[in-house]
């Protein structure tokens, strides 16, 4: 299984995570995703996931201004959104926790 199956399931709460930081920007993301070394996912990656999560109701958009160029959509969490967050770090953890208590016994 290569590191990219395993991410599928992982992705949409670490992008959860980091929109509940602050307002952020489908670019923007993509460089903070690639700071914590998701070097996989790109803008054109992203944006298929922000659109899926905006119809499911976990993000909202709004169009602002930018310095440099056309408006930019920044992405915000909605309660929805923070409660699915909440619900995958759950999960996660007890994931974890499971996985380590196999491989390192």
């Amino acid at each position: 299984m290569s590191s990219t199956q395993m991410l599928k399931g992982i992705i949409d709460g670490c992008i959860l995570a980091i929109i509940q930081e602050k307002e952020i920007y489908g670019y923007e993301l993509a460089e903070k995703l690639e700071q914590y070394g998701f070097d996989s996912f790109s803008e054109g990656t992203i944006y298929p996931l922000l659109i899926r999560m905006q119809k499911e109701e976990l993000v909202t958009s709004t169009l602002k201004k930018s310095t440099a160029g056309p408006k930019r959509k920044y992405y915000s969490l909605t309660q929805k959104g923070k409660n699915e967050l909440q619900q995958f770090m759950v999960r996660w953890d007890k994931l974890q926790n499971s996985v380590n208590h196999v491989l390192y016994k």
